[in-house]
């Protein structure tokens, strides 16, 4: 008898950890998508490339990815026709609310506003940075979200 109702514990308790495992599992689960759904719906702040070749040829983008390739690979967001550039030369990407500038292990290497960029670098509107004899000047949009002054 009481071998009958040890086993019933058991399972009872069995049960009611499973059913507590799925309810956990299921609210991160919840919790993930929400999360998900708010970062993809967060405004990114746009940036605007124009690009001066040494030929005198101009040409802007403008970008509202997170992730931008500088590089003479036709596959890169700007290709760039300079022998001295590398497939994938250079790389901005935003995160942490800021634009940030990193060479990609580039033959000739990245400068920006004339220093060499050896780690990723935080860039704003003005700035102007080389990949070969190509150069670019950087304008950030004005984030919306920041506090007037």
């Amino acid at each position: 008898m009481i071998a009958t109702v040890v086993l019933v514990l058991r399972l009872a308790l069995a049960i009611a950890l499973y059913i507590f495992l799925g309810w956990a599992l299921l609210t991160l689960w919840q919790e993930l998508k929400q999360q998900g759904k708010s970062l993809s719906e967060r405004k990114k702040t746009g940036i605007s490339i124009a690009q001066k070749s040494e030929q005198g040829n101009a040409r802007e983008f403008h970008f509202y990815q997170a992730d931008i390739v500088i590089g003479r690979h036709t596959h890169c967001d700007i290709a760039v026709l300079d022998e001295v550039v590398s497939a994938q030369h250079a790389r901005l990407t935003y995160h942490h609310g800021q634009w940030w500038l990193e060479d990609l292990s580039s033959t000739n290497g990245t400068f920006l506003n004339g220093s060499k960029v050896n780690t990723p670098t935080v860039v704003i509107t003005d700035d102007e940075f080389k990949c070969g004899n190509t150069r670019f000047v950087i304008r950030v949009d004005a984030d919306e979200n920041a506090a007037i002054t």
